[in-house]
């Protein structure tokens, strides 16, 4: 391949390579991102070690779904009231914290999942007030155009982080104990925090500090519903997540269909984040696509199929490939859906529709999960995944015919 035409394949680092302020954070951003991943592993471990019991270990994820969702919402807000620079950093020495004083009740062996539990719970409100103002901030470092090629590394940093830091995580408490994945973590997220001492001030609106009136969750919520653009990306979404979310049936399927074991529900598990991932290293492209409102419906429609695809097929590999796609399809919805958010929303509402899409993307594959099995109860695995993946195409059927807007949006003029 000629060198050109693969460098405008491969995922375009012109943010990192012009931008220091970008490129701190982003870096920052990737090593906390797969220390946090590598303490949610060894936290799985060691509750599992004190218990015994994989209910108390699936405990531990809903101990974090719920602050997830209710201060994400919150988070925004605060985001678009206070500097989220100063915001950023308080809730980074939060997880900083968080992971040392988990060093701590390892080393001093606690056998307490209430303990556990209580110091995930309080990780996952420094969280879901980190993001939003995190996500916030990079239309104010970057040009307009670079927004696509932004989000896509963020992805990339994303996958890189879901796949090695479980890994570490297993590798370092197997090696030196739980209290050296939480040490590492706490030491990986001073990265983060020198990114954020290094950038300026992010008052949100104009940045002149001025505050005229305490921005509120219903107010965010009131203008996302008179943004037909801006909603639209949620809903396109959601039609992904909540109706085509296969991954609760993989333990089932894993047997039924491919004659397979645990070894075969870790590879459908794998395959639509290394698709994913792919999607990452190859979007030099996403940067010059206009009609990003057409790419997000695309991708979505491509995910729907993809999964209705899977679910007729009975060859692993074929199964697997078409999980992958469906990731790929994921990835790049993603990254047009958070540019045509930080691109169309005004500087004081990005905090609270970056909160909104945290709420999404975290409850969206969890109602996802329900829908799916409760169908396969009702019915067939087969019926739920290939009755997900063709519902999700004939919602976006429906979108493009009566949010002809948000088909023909333009990057050039972005409109919410």
């Amino acid at each position: 391949m000629p060198s050109g035409r693969k460098n405008r394949l491969l995922a375009d680092i012109g943010p990192l390579r012009d931008h220091a302020d970008f490129r701190r954070l982003w870096f920052g951003n990737t090593v906390s991102y797969i220390g946090q991943q590598m303490t949610a592993m060894a936290v799985a471990l060691q509750v599992y070690a004190i218990t015994g019991s994989s209910f108390y270990v699936g405990l531990v994820g809903l101990c974090s779904l719920v602050p997830l969702v209710v201060f994400g919402l919150y988070g925004g807000a605060v985001a678009d009231a206070v500097d989220r620079r100063r915001l950023g950093l308080v809730t980074s020495t939060g997880l900083t914290v968080l992971s040392a004083v988990l060093a701590a009740v390892a080393v001093l062996h606690v056998r307490s999942v209430a303990v556990f539990y209580a110091i995930v719970a309080l990780q996952a409100v420094c969280f879901a007030m980190n993001s939003p103002a995190r996500s916030s901030m990079i239309p104010r470092l970057l040009p307009p155009e670079q927004l696509p090629a932004a989000n896509a590394l963020a992805s990339l940093a994303g996958g890189v982080g879901q796949m090695a830091g479980p890994m570490l995580g297993g590798v370092f408490v197997g090696l030196w104990g739980y209290q050296a994945a939480y040490l590492i973590d706490a030491a990986a997220f001073t990265a983060s925090l020198y990114a954020m001492w290094r950038l300026p001030a992010m008052l949100p609106g104009d940045g002149d500090g001025a505050v005229r009136r305490r921005p509120s969750v219903v107010e965010g919520l009131r203008y996302l519903a008179a943004r037909p653009n801006l909603r639209t990306t949620f809903v396109s979404d959601l039609a992904a997540m909540v109706l085509a979310q296969p991954r609760v049936l993989f333990p089932a399927v894993a047997g039924l269909w491919f004659g397979g074991d645990t070894r075969t529900v870790g590879l459908l598990a794998a395959a639509p984040a290394v698709g994913a991932l792919l999607g990452s290293v190859f979007s030099g492209w996403y940067g010059r696509v206009r009609r990003q409102g057409f790419a997000v419906l695309a991708a979505v429609a491509s995910w729907g199929a993809a999964v209705a695809v899977f679910g007729v097929t009975r060859n692993l590999w074929l199964g697997l490939c078409f999980l992958a796609l469906a990731g790929c399809a994921d990835t790049v919805s993603m990254v047009f859906r958070n540019t045509m958010l930080q691109s169309a929303a005004p500087d004081d509402m990005r905090g609270r529709l970056q909160g909104v899409f945290l709420v999404v993307v975290v409850g969206g594959p969890r109602l996802g999960d329900f829908l799916a099995g409760s169908t396969a109860d009702l019915f067939t695995p087969a019926t739920a995944v290939v009755g997900g993946g063709l519902a999700c195409i004939a919602a976006v059927t429906l979108i493009a015919l009566f949010q002809r807007g948000f088909l023909s949006y333009d990057s050039r003029r972005p409109v919410a």
